[in-house]
């Protein structure tokens, strides 16, 4: 929503990228992570107002050196692991955690206090195990609130390379470095 601040992991992604664009354009202050200088990069020119090298620094520190202690409003999490409670523990009152992957691992240790005390909303996320019907709604919103934004070219994918299906070996393999920046293309 405008004014509030999304923390997004993996901003250099397809997913990162779209997120960082969009927040933006509904008015959020974004903040991101990402492997790379480079890809840090991508992400301010995506729109991004930080963007933190994990690599290079503790991004935990960095996100509230920026931000705030306890002032982060939402969370896109594609890491999992050992990210889990540092996000917790950034996050403000009411702030809501979308877990989208677990690049980190699934199984994690957390203080379930932060949850409580802070009546933060966690919740997953993936589109595979949805219903038609769950689908077909997704694709009506996005229809809704995202085509729009195509459009008028506000939000612009960025496709890093492209792939006949029949080399969907090559592009995993590429995907699998992390050297992307937006997405890998499968054509038909």
């Amino acid at each position: 929503k405008e004014g509030e601040t999304l923390l997004v992991h993996g901003g250099s992604s397809g997913i990162g990228h779209a997120a960082i664009q969009l927040a933006h354009a509904a008015g959020c202050r974004v903040i991101t992570t990402a492997g790379s200088d480079e890809k840090c990069h991508f992400c301010l020119d995506a729109g991004a107002d930080k963007a933190i090298n994990y690599k290079e620094s503790n991004w935990a520190v960095e996100v509230e050196r920026f931000a705030g202690n306890k002032s982060i409003d939402v969370v896109l999490d594609m890491v999992a692991g050992d990210y889990v409670q540092k996000n917790l523990d950034l996050m403000g009152r009411d702030g809501r955690y979308a877990l989208i992957a677990f690049l980190r691992g699934a199984k994690v240790e957390v203080n379930l206090g932060p949850i409580l005390r802070d009546r933060i909303t966690l919740c997953g996320s993936t589109l595979r195990p949805q219903t038609s019907e769950e689908k077909a709604a997704i694709a009506a919103d996005l229809k809704d609130h995202v085509w729009p934004l195509l459009n008028a070219g506000t939000v612009k994918p960025h496709v890093h390379a492209s792939f006949p299906l029949a080399k969907a070996c090559e592009a995993h393999a590429l995907m699998e470095t992390s050297a992307h920046l937006g997405k890998i293309i499968l054509t038909v």
